[in-house]
């Protein structure tokens, strides 16, 4: 099998898998990530495969989706791949990636040393901020139950993963804009990913003065 056949069977596979999907975490994010994965790699000069394989399986089975395991995600992968007979040294890279992609709530300190990583984890939090990120926000607080705003609840700032875990049902959407969506511009690792990062981080900042003043009742 060619490398555009694997590509080819791996989007299929994750349409399959997380088609229909309401938090946020759905086909159409991956299918984002996937674009703007290959568009920064084009400009980084980066292996391709790696990135497009990574972009696609990156959230294949999302921590916060299965039961706080965040190794399953890169079993999954290793398991597809092989039946794929991708090489198993680009499957260790894309399982890397996989691993250490999220930003679990900040409490995450594995650096991504590739460029591929680094290029997919920039595509993957590209989508988090912007109008889309603002929409997939408000999704998956909704789809855990969060409250979408709580003036007497304060962001948090998270000791560990456990923290974060135990408390991810306790917070509200809006904090989890100071939490990490408005943390993002700066974690950017590419040339690209830091010049779209600009844009979207400033709607961002506008949507929340206007949130606040409808808030309060002013407009």
């Amino acid at each position: 099998m060619n490398k555009n056949s694997m590509i080819k069977k791996t989007a299929e596979f994750a349409r399959k898998t997380l088609a229909g999907e309401g938090s946020g975490h759905d086909w159409w994010h991956v299918y984002r990530v996937w674009r703007m994965a290959k568009q920064i790699a084009k400009e980084e000069k980066a292996d391709i495969f790696i990135v497009e394989l990574a972009a696609l399986l990156h959230d294949i089975s999302d921590w916060k989706f299965s039961a706080g395991n965040d190794k399953l995600g890169s079993q999954i992968t290793e398991k597809f791949l092989s039946k794929l007979r991708v090489d198993q040294e680009i499957i260790n890279d894309v399982k890397y990636i996989v691993l250490n992609i999220s930003y679990k709530g900040g409490t995450n300190k594995v650096k991504l040393q590739t460029i591929e990583g680094k290029i997919v984890q920039d595509a993957d939090r590209l989508d988090a901020i912007g109008a889309i990120g603002i929409a997939r926000t408000f999704a998956f607080g909704g789809s855990i139950k969060r409250e979408f705003y709580n003036p007497g609840i304060k962001p948090k700032k998270y000791k560990d993963f456990e923290d974060f875990k135990n408390n991810l049902d306790k917070n509200t959407t809006i904090n989890h804009f100071y939490e990490k969506l408005l943390l993002l511009k700066k974690l950017m690792h590419t040339k690209t990913a830091k010049r779209i990062a600009e844009g979207r981080h400033k709607y961002m900042e506008e949507y929340l003065k206007k949130f606040y003043k409808e808030w309060e009742g002013k407009e």
